[in-house]
């Protein structure tokens, strides 16, 4: 390895390095600032809550016995709901993509599909398969579903047409072209439909919580709203936000062991 080789792989692994801390002193000098304003009442402690005031908040629930409760019920609906929409979502595009003409039929019901606001239809699903977790799964699938059809048989739709024929020419079945050629070129798309999943998901469970949940994180939000305990709200918000990172975060591993596996097998 020659010296600018290994000159430019400690500069990356710098810059790497100065990219962590500068995120993590973004965040202590925001955490820093928020209490601070919250304490000499530069801001209404009561309105926006302060840092402090949450961890209270979270202990108390925690010495309750119901704040990892609430976390699990929100995370397996989430999780969940991410499953089935990326499961089916991906199920359904590998079907219109086998049946070009259905794929042109349903393209417009799609569209309107996808631009529908999902709210709108969470109070009929109530009333379909009842109030409770079952509702809320099938929210945050059908927020995630459509979203998953279009983006994956996009991707599908996108590869090279002349691979494609060269395949056929070699008397490749269809299974085989899908197999060898479709799902190999379309893996940066399924990764993308599943990050774009992770945040629909949550949008769907908490959406589905704000309108039947009686557990939750959703749940939280709406009660302390109500009872105008906004220190419980502000927790259930960052509890969300971490969790909801996390999850994104095992996706991207997950992306950078494909990535890894793929360059090794090459």
């Amino acid at each position: 390895m020659s010296k600018e080789h290994e000159k430019y792989l400690k500069d990356l692994k710098n810059n790497k390095i100065k990219l962590r801390v500068t995120r993590i002193l973004i965040l202590v000098i925001f955490i820093a600032l928020w209490e601070i304003a919250g304490d000499l009442k530069w801001i209404d402690p009561f309105l926006t809550s302060t840092p402090s005031r949450m961890c209270k908040s979270l202990v108390a629930f925690y010495n309750d016995g119901t704040l990892l409760s609430h976390i699990w019920i929100t995370c397996y609906e989430t999780i969940l709901g991410f499953t089935l929409g990326t499961v089916f979502g991906t199920l359904i595009a590998v079907i219109l993509w086998w049946c070009p003409f259905g794929s042109k039929v349903l393209e417009p019901y799609l569209v309107v599909l996808n631009a529908l606001p999902k709210v709108a239809l969470a109070p009929i699903i109530i009333f379909w398969v009842g109030n409770g977790m079952t509702a809320i799964i099938v929210i945050a699938l059908l927020i995630s579903i459509v979203t998953t059809i279009i983006s994956v048989l996009s991707g599908f739709n996108e590869i090279d047409k002349d691979k494609i024929m060269l395949m056929k020419t070699f008397r490749a079945s269809k299974l085989q072209i899908l197999k060898h050629l479709v799902f190999p070129y379309s893996v940066p798309v399924l990764i993308s439909a599943l990050k774009i999943n992770v945040g629909l998901s949550w949008v769907g469970v908490i959406m589905g919580e704000f309108l039947v949940a009686r557990k939750g994180l959703g749940f939280l939000i709406v009660y302390g709203g109500q009872i105008a305990q906004l220190d419980m709200v502000m927790m259930s918000i960052v509890i969300l936000s971490v969790i909801a990172f996390l999850m994104y975060e095992i996706v991207a591993f997950a992306q950078k062991l494909l990535i890894k596996n793929k360059s090794f097998e090459k």
